[in-house]
């Protein structure tokens, strides 16, 4: 089919106008999480674990927790204060194209520097068998971490995007799968999303139990990306206090105040926003049979990736269709380890790729099988983390108002495009 044709198909298809909406969400914060960070370290004792000279290995992942510069910045200071010799791993499984420069590069572009957080990074994919699960799977570490006198983890708390469970996305998982690195996560996905749940404890368990893990420091955001609850737990604390804070982090996830959409726009997806690039729990799009749960949504676009996933387009293949833009950044060698890792080709699969960011809105409303395109249920936010203000189509409008959680903050307008057909 020629680009005529195509454009002879979608041109003529219709585009809402929207109005700006804001949504509201429960609002816990921590207000300064600089003092609240080293009061919890104080408090937890943390000194004690550490003698002078000791080398600490801090595991920090790939994700983009708000502040998480900061808050690894406090750790090494307080480290250092008692003696330690502190250096940063990269705990991010196969993220990075499963390379150790890839990862190391990752942590520098979310602001781990070491001229800012005071302690060098150390890369490596090598890791070292400390001991099986109950199951007989190997237990996996970074050697690095391994070969230091102490190790300390650093992550958010929150829910998985294909699988659940009391350990999701957290501590635990950071243990198994982040510390594990490509080896350690090929083992844990090896049968699948369906073991997930047993698979991450079990290993977690042995690996916590075979080395000199120190502590962790466990961050929950509310739905406005802002740290809400910082946790410092002992080794033998993990397994008995995450649980309640997965349960807390469901709670305060931020939503879509939507049940059906006809059509859904998000202008960028990346591996600093989720692991498969966009939540899916907001999105209702699931690349398992082994999560559920979000609104109904019958066709959605996306048209960027972040500069931050290095190119790393996971997650595309669950959504329906993208931009040239987007489809040329995307690398098959930052993007397709992850899922050769998970066994889950679905999620790099490629949509239907439309030359700019007008015919992928045009593309999704022509296919969303509703007969009066004038009156599609259309929605654009920026990423599933900034969902605070989003654009909705006027014909929501009563939705909006009926709703405590929804305000109108805009009159309508029309959706601006500049001469390449991209949105302003």
């Amino acid at each position: 089919m020629s680009q005529e044709t195509i454009d002879r198909l979608l041109d003529p298809i219709p585009i809402p106008r929207v109005v700006r909406i804001e949504q509201t969400f429960e609002r816990p914060i921590v207000k300064d999480v600089e003092g609240e960070l080293k009061a919890k370290l104080l408090a937890g004792k943390i000194a004690s674990k550490i003698t002078p000279g000791m080398s600490v290995a801090l595991a920090v992942g790939s994700r983009g927790i708000t502040d998480l510069p900061l808050m690894v910045k406090i750790v090494v200071n307080a480290i250092k204060e008692a003696g330690g010799n502190p250096f940063i791993v990269p705990a991010m499984g196969s993220h990075g194209g499963a390379t150790a420069e890839g990862q190391r590069d990752m942590l520098i572009g979310m602001g781990m520097r070491e001229d800012y957080i005071g302690a060098p990074i150390r890369a490596t994919m090598e890791t070292v068998v400390v001991g099986e699960s109950e199951d007989g799977l190997p237990c996996n570490i970074d050697k690095f971490a391994y070969e230091a006198d102490g190790i300390v983890i650093i992550n958010r708390v929150k829910p998985h995007v294909a699988f659940r469970g009391p350990f999701e996305s957290g501590l635990m998982k950071m243990v198994t799968i982040g510390l594990g690195k490509q080896k350690g996560a090929d083992i844990c996905h090896e049968l699948g999303f369906g073991k997930m749940a047993h698979n991450i404890p079990a290993i977690g368990r042995v690996v916590i139990e075979k080395t000199n893990l120190l502590f962790a420091v466990g961050i929950l955001e509310n739905a406005y990306h802002e740290v809400c609850r910082l946790e410092v737990l002992m080794k033998d604390e993990i397994e008995k206090v995450e649980p309640g804070l997965q349960e807390e982090a469901k709670r305060l996830s931020p939503r879509l105040y939507f049940d059906q959409l006809d059509v859904l726009i998000i202008d960028e997806i990346g591996k600093d926003i989720s692991g498969t690039g966009f939540d899916t729990n907001m999105v209702g799009r699931y690349h398992t049979p082994y999560a559920s749960g979000g609104p109904q949504i019958t066709r959605v676009s996306v048209l960027d990736i972040t500069d931050r996933s290095h190119g790393n387009g996971n997650g595309l293949g669950i959504l329906d269709f993208t931009t040239r833009r987007a489809y040329d950044k995307f690398n098959f060698e930052m993007t397709y380890p992850n899922s050769l890792t998970s066994t889950v080709p679905m999620s790099v699969k490629l949509p239907m790729v439309l030359k700019n960011d007008k015919h992928a809105l045009q593309a999704a409303i022509k296919t969303c099988n509703i007969l009066d395109k004038t009156k599609v249920r259309f929605v654009r936010i920026k990423n599933t983390v900034a969902v605070k203000e989003i654009e909705v189509s006027e014909n929501l409008l009563e939705e909006v108002e009926r709703s405590p959680y929804m305000r109108v903050i805009s009159e309508p307008y029309a959706l601006q495009f500049n001469d390449k057909g991209n949105l302003f």
